[in-house]
């Protein structure tokens, strides 16, 4: 073997190993990217999380995400909140989320194809919100067909809009809303206003703004239940991650934080 031929193969040896240490690299940040990163002490994947969630569920899981953040350092959640109607929107757009949770199982069934398993985490009733002190004296859902009120219904595609609908025509009571909102959390803000002498929203909206606004029950009879489906996109680059935070939502600890707000178990 002549001297030439020795070093040329000694050079293409070097050249190959050279070009295969980015690409192994280049692996390697791939494979912490698919994982999640890190394990956290509890043992879940450290990440930075996005979850959509409901507008209905905006003052809850500010509680929850810190409690999740505290249970599983390193992992932070942020949380955007709208009309389930407009989660899924983004979720079909290709907005880049990792979870997401809607006030109603038909949202979430319609985006089979985008999301893992669901599971209902939490359960609502809708109520009459009126401004404090109840001014216009309702006293149930027959009161709201009064054209002389102003009243404020979600719109029909909204899940709070579809339950509001569904128990006003239960009962054969014509309302003609003032205006039709895209989240329930607007519908409340109208009522907190005064721009509205009342609302459909859920019992849990009304508790968190007990000092503005009063509640006005509907028997369960007339009323309708609400379920929330939580589940993993999967267009997740965390998979491991957001499993782990879709699981905790069913846990003890998340349990009674979504009980404490007024949510009904699953």
């Amino acid at each position: 073997m002549s001297l030439a031929f020795t070093r040329r193969r000694t050079a293409a040896a070097i050249l190959t190993a050279a070009l295969l240490v980015p690409l192994a690299a280049c692996g390697s940040d791939n494979d912490k990217k698919d994982s999640g990163a890190d394990a956290s002490a509890s043992g879940a994947p450290k990440a930075n999380l996005t979850v959509l969630a409901a507008a209905s569920l905006t003052d809850v899981f500010k509680t929850a995400g810190a409690a999740y953040e505290k249970e599983h350092p390193g992992t932070k959640v942020k949380f955007s909140f709208a009309g389930s109607q407009q989660l899924a929107a983004q979720v079909k757009q290709g907005a880049p989320a990792d979870a997401l949770v809607t006030a109603d199982t038909k949202t979430m069934d319609g985006l089979k194809s985008d999301t893992g398993a669901p599971t209902v985490i939490a359960k609502n009733r809708l109520v009459i919100a009126t401004g404090k002190g109840n001014p216009e004296k309702i006293e149930n859902l027959k009161d709201l067909a009064d054209t002389k009120l102003k009243v404020v219904l979600a719109a029909p595609e909204v899940p709070v809009g579809r339950y509001s609908k569904q128990i006003l025509d239960a009962q054969k009571i014509n309302v003609k809303p003032v205006s039709q909102e895209l989240d329930v959390r607007s519908v409340l803000s109208k009522v907190e206003l005064g721009e509205a002498d009342a609302g459909l929203v859920y019992k849990t909206d009304v508790a968190s703004a007990a000092d503005k606004v009063d509640a006005i029950d509907i028997p369960d009879a007339q009323n309708a239940v609400a379920s929330y489906p939580a589940a993993t996109l999967k267009a997740t680059k965390h998979s491991e991650a957001a499993d782990a935070f879709v699981k905790w939502l069913s846990t003890p600890e998340a349990q009674k934080i979504l009980a404490d707000a007024g949510f009904q178990q699953p």
